[in-house]
């Protein structure tokens, strides 16, 4: 076990009565690592761990499988190289034990060295990369620790490559060039790295400093970037209403194609189309997504179900509760945007009515709950096939309208005197702050009942463990609000699958459950030749466009290499448009609630 200091002083003290000095052992460990890239253009980091006081005839060190935020076993141990240990100068022998653990034999000596390759040629905010132009660190799929001492505190010294002249991350200095510390191995993992040449822009919000590490060199009007960031910003620390930060980092990838963003404790890391900057469209897109993961700061870094941290680095770390931690977050970035003036009310209204299509016109919605797709994430929300429309929901969509639902029954409940933001708060305060550790599915349903005034024992029951069609309309219309849901005519076919179209070639990429192409045994990866005898060459769904609900068409396919026939009758569709509406003269009580939901911004 640990030694208390007073312990440690008093062994030590008896060692000098005896007449000899305590013994080495009784050191505390300690932990350096060195994180070079001499040659980047080979898309390698070499890492050195420095293992010192470490008094075992071996130690194993591991490397996570997976990266927190990014619900997937990503297996980053398949990108380590030329594993070694040395002590004095001497190797060591080692031997890996498992997928992600390698065992270090040092009977003799109680300081040895680690060092490793890793290749990085993924750049998403989930992985790491490095090539020519900058390197990004994505501290679990890089890093490794002592599989017994993660919690240890320890120093990071960066060598960026020749020219590369910047550093940023949210590790705090160590003294010296590019050094830094870190608590524990999970701030490590936490802390993303950028290195290269960006450029570095600066504000403050809340009364705490903010830098944005810009990477790509993008076309974009900075003081506008930096300005709308801080409204943004200063907007999300309004809901929970408690500052944790004393820094916070943000670096931004500007890329051909952006994949979106990852949070982390005291920065994040966000993946952006660099000419996302270019179009009204664009420039709120980007300004959402920094107020997703943004707010995520409070909502998943401190206030989070209890399975999401500490973290099991090893395996899956499983909860019902990431329609809260994602779909809440979006929820809250959405409100978020119209509170801070970059959507008006009625544009608010309008994305949630389009969160609400997304929801109720997916097949899944019916099948998988709101709460299984949390739990299922490692397996489904990363791992889509081509029938995932039709067995699951995204906990995304789902937690977001759930969230606007649950929003406007507090606030009715409250009179308008309370919201979701107050559920949020009382979370922070008595988990996050009081217990130091996370919430349960439960205590989470205790908490909107202590906010509201009552439980929603069956709200949850129906909803969000279950797979019900949420109130909308008795939500809403707390607030003179109306969902209008305009079926698809009647005499309106849907063939009920998507096609791609490659090389020339039209093939069936999905099959929409109960729909016609389902029912008619159209497959997934049958190419389209012909339709009644035509020669297919554009989208099947455009040439059926106007038949009638119950023609029949035949097509020929190819199907696993052999030419087959495929004939059924096309069937109405079942979708539906839904949009919220304002209702004519509402009451003074509705109005309370909407002013407390969408206040308008002065």
């Amino acid at each position: 076990m640990l030694l208390t200091t007073p312990h440690r002083l008093a062994v030590a003290a008896l060692g000098v009565l005896l007449g000899h000095a305590a013994p080495a052992a009784l050191a505390a460990p300690t932990l350096r690592y060195t994180l070079a890239m001499p040659a980047p253009q080979t898309h390698y980091f070499e890492v050195e761990m420095n293992l010192d006081g470490f008094n075992k005839a071996y130690t194993d060190v591991k490397m996570p499988v997976w990266a927190p935020g990014s619900y997937l076993v990503r297996e980053f141990a398949k990108n380590v190289e030329g594993f070694g240990a040395t002590a004095g100068g001497q190797a060591l022998r080692t031997e890996k034990i498992d997928k992600n653990t390698w065992r270090v034999y040092h009977p003799k000596a109680k300081d040895f060295a680690v060092s490793y390759r890793v290749y990085a040629y993924e750049l998403s905010v989930r992985t790491s990369f490095v090539d020519a132009s900058h390197g990004y660190v994505n501290g679990t799929s890089v890093f490794m620790y002592p599989a017994d001492n993660a919690q240890m505190p320890s120093q990071l010294e960066v060598k960026p490559a020749q020219g590369w002249s910047q550093v940023s991350t949210s590790l705090k200095p160590a003294g010296g060039t590019y050094t830094y510390r870190s608590g524990s191995y999970d701030e490590l993992a936490d802390s993303p790295i950028e290195i290269g040449n960006q450029k570095i822009y600066t504000f403050t919000a809340n009364g705490t400093p903010h830098t944005v590490a810009m990477y790509g060199d993008p076309v974009v009007d900075t003081e506008r970037l930096t300005r709308d960031m801080k409204r943004v910003c200063e907007e999300a620390h309004k809901v929970v209403d408690r500052n944790p930060l004393d820094r916070y980092l943000f670096i931004i990838h500007n890329i051909d194609r952006g994949t979106g963003g990852l949070e982390h404790l005291f920065s994040t890391t966000l993946s952006v189309s660099r000419n996302a900057y270019s179009t009204e469209a664009g420039w709120k897109g980007f300004l959402g997504l920094v107020a997703h993961e943004y707010f995520h700061l409070w909502n998943v870094k401190r206030i989070r179900p209890v399975a999401l941290g500490p973290f099991d680095y090893d395996k899956e770390n499983y909860t019902h509760m990431l329609w809260v931690s994602e779909g809440g977050t979006e929820y809250f970035s959405n409100l978020i945007m119209q509170r801070a003036g970059f959507l008006t009310p009625d544009g608010y209204l309008a994305d949630l009515s389009n969160g609400i299509n997304r929801v109720e016109n997916t097949p899944g919605n019916k099948v998988q709950s709101a709460a299984d797709a949390s739990f299922d994430a490692w397996i489904k929300q990363y791992r889509p096939n081509e029938n995932s429309g039709n067995t699951a929901i995204s906990y995304y969509d789902k937690g977001e309208v759930i969230g606007a639902v649950l929003d406007l029954m507090i606030i009715n409940e409250t009179k308008g005197q309370k919201r979701l933001d107050d559920v949020m708060q009382y979370l922070y305060d008595q988990y996050y702050k009081k217990l130091g550790r996370g919430f349960t599915d439960e205590e989470y349903q205790q908490a909107v009942a202590k906010v509201a005034g009552r439980r929603f024992d069956d709200f949850f029951r129906r909803y969000v463990y279950g797979t019900e069609m949420l109130p909308y309309e008795q939500a809403l219309n707390y607030a003179g609000l109306h969902l209008s849901v305009v079926p698809t005519p009647a005499t309106e076919i849907d063939l009920g699958a998507r096609i791609s179209a490659a090389n020339g070639r039209q093939t069936v990429a999905g099959v929409v459950r109960d729909g016609s192409a389902w029912q008619g045994g159209l497959n997934v990866g049958d190419e389209i030749l012909s339709l009644d005898g035509a020669r297919v060459t554009d989208d099947l769904n455009k040439l059926l466009a106007g038949r009638a609900v119950g023609s029949t068409v035949k097509l020929l396919v190819t199907r696993e290499g052999l030419v087959r026939e495929v004939s059924f009758p096309l069937l109405a569709s079942t979708t539906s448009r839904y949009r919220i509406e304002h209702q004519d003269n509402p009451t003074a009580a509705q109005q309370t609630v909407l002013a407390k939901w969408l206040p308008v911004r002065k």
